[in-house]
């Protein structure tokens, strides 16, 4: 079995814009980067937003150096970016937005949850680059509900979604540069599950709701994370109905260096970026 690494909950929540009251489940932004190729995982609400007449949300940005994955579990989220490229975020939809050269993007709550009102509960991941991809052409993958493989577990325990890399025969729609694995999993409770990542890869196990007990030895009430080593394989038993979600990756193992929205391998490349962004290199929104 592979071994605990640590295990916590996350810190205290803050705002991102106006649309999304925002925890961070873990971050590079502290200096570490222990989840590599993982960077970061916000996770937005669940909070009630009243009928309004303007979206809320964030305005234009850049980001460069990274991907960023945005998964919706409940309300609707409308993005843009400076490729063209847009659209809704339904609930069980997911973004998955190559920042890499550089992107201006925006996002916001889409303009019938505006006007309806309701619950948005969403995470958005951030995924490094290799060195050699992160003058990639920026990029857009958008992935529906529908077009996301689930499978259905034994023993009546639960689902699992396969967003990226397989699990079981089947294999997700997301394109990624580096060897990865993003599993939606949804545990009854009682019930649980035994997983074989690939040997040799970081995993990170991101307990949403609910509570659960990783290998026998580390117990989770969500929203918690469990790190774990790169050998053996993972039990996951649930006390209670459980949402999760299962990070496996390859690690890149290079430097990082970040400042905001720019994650680069040098300072001098976060320079630059800043420079670029400043000259309007990564275009128009």
């Amino acid at each position: 079995m592979r071994q605990v690494l640590s295990a916590g909950k996350t810190g205290p929540g803050h705002w991102v814009g106006d649309g999304f009251p925002v925890r961070s489940l873990f971050s590079h932004m502290g200096g570490e980067n222990s989840h590599d190729p993982f960077l970061m995982l916000d996770y937005a609400g669940p909070h009630r937003f009243d009928p309004a007449d303007r979206p809320k949300g964030v305005d234009v940005h850049p980001h460069k150096g990274f991907e960023t994955v945005t998964i919706v579990y409940q309300g609707e989220v409308e993005h843009g970016d400076s490729t063209g490229r847009g659209g809704v975020i339904r609930e069980g939809d997911v973004q998955w937005m190559t920042a890499a050269d550089g992107i201006l993007h925006k996002e916001f709550h889409s303009q019938e949850f505006t006007r309806k009102g309701g619950t948005l509960e969403m995470v958005q991941l951030w995924v490094n680059l290799p060195a050699k991809d992160k003058s990639a052409a920026p990029g857009y993958q958008s992935i529906t509900d529908a077009q996301i493989p689930g499978v259905d577990l034994a023993d009546a325990a639960g689902r699992l979604r396969v967003i990226a890399d397989s699990y079981n025969g089947r294999t997700g729609p997301a394109r990624t540069f580096t060897p990865i694995e993003v599993w939606d999993l949804r545990l009854n409770g009682e019930k649980g599950i035994s997983l074989t990542p690939p040997e040799g890869q970081n995993v990170t196990v991101v307990v949403l709701d609910g509570e659960v007990t990783i290998n026998g030895s580390a117990s989770l009430a969500g929203p918690a994370t469990a790190r774990l080593g790169n050998e053996g394989g993972i039990r996951i038993d649930a006390a209670t109905s459980a949402k999760l979600l299962i990070l496996s990756g390859e690690p890149i193992g290079e430097p990082v260096a970040a400042h905001g929205p720019f994650v680069m391998n040098t300072q001098a490349e976060i320079h630059q970026a800043i420079a670029e962004f400043q000259s309007g290199k990564f275009g128009t929104l």
